[in-house]
């Protein structure tokens, strides 16, 4: 995507400042002058979020979820589009923090990124030293496009029958007797966005089942905790547990 892109690797000892920016005295002009963040970008990489404290971690909770920040008493608009990545280590490894459930419900889904393939781990080891790859990439559109794409989602058509089926879903995650935390009402509007989105990058103006069947787990499985997991830190419970879910409700027909 061509637009502004800013990489934040994040540390035990940075602030809230070094996310956000901060004012600084002029002494030639006897004025402060904000001097802007690397939050100010349109595709954020958050580099090792749980490596940080939670106070600089939440810095981030109000550019995710308003598109905006407030320094100082000042609240200023973020650029669309605005888009958040983030990437965190395993909570085996030394020296990360536990990410909250209202910062994880900020996220609109999480991928799960295992070892390569063979062939891509092949292609690694092959690759000449110090070329980097992402020079011989192109990008594929601009960012007023994506814009344009963002703005077309609410427009897509999700019949009352398939809100029914994201209803059951998240309410069925709510009342199982092994999660501790089910979806959110946040989780279920993302989930009903996330949908509309796929049925929009697939050429269709409505959404279908498997529009909402294929992205049950990457949205919400983020946002649930298992109790399992409170136990004995079964991280993959919560997975399973929706999927079942996901296999016993009815699809619409």
């Amino acid at each position: 995507v061509d637009c502004a892109f800013t990489r934040i690797q994040l540390t035990p000892d940075m602030l809230p400042s070094d996310v956000l920016g901060v004012s600084i005295y002029d002494k030639g002009t006897g004025e402060f002058i904000y001097k802007r963040g690397p939050i100010f970008a349109n595709i954020v990489l958050a580099d090792e979020i749980n490596r940080t404290t939670p106070r600089t971690q939440s810095a981030l909770l109000e550019a995710m979820s308003e598109e905006q920040v407030s320094v100082e008493g000042e609240t200023r608009k973020l650029e669309r589009p605005f888009m958040l990545i983030a990437t965190q280590n395993p909570f085996e490894f030394e020296g990360t923090y536990y990410l909250p459930e209202n910062q994880l419900d900020r996220f609109l889904l999480r991928v799960n990124v295992g070892y390569p393939e063979r062939s891509a781990e092949h292609r690694i080891l092959t690759t000449q030293p110090g070329r980097n790859a992402l020079d011989d990439l192109k990008s594929v559109m601009h960012g007023s496009e994506v814009v344009e794409l963002q703005d077309r989602v609410p427009k897509i058509r999700m019949d009352a029958t398939l809100v029914e089926y994201i209803l059951d879903l998240v309410e069925s995650s709510r009342h199982d007797e092994q999660l501790h935390l089910g979806v959110s009402p946040r989780g279920a509007l993302a989930l009903t966005q996330a949908s509309q989105a796929s049925a929009l990058l697939h050429g269709r103006d409505y959404v279908i089942p498997d529009d909402v069947k294929q992205l049950f787990l990457p949205v919400c499985a983020h946002r649930v905790v298992s109790k399992s997991y409170l136990s004995n830190g079964d991280a993959n419970a919560t997975a399973r547990i929706l999927q079942n879910i996901l296999d016993q409700i009815p699809v619409p027909r």
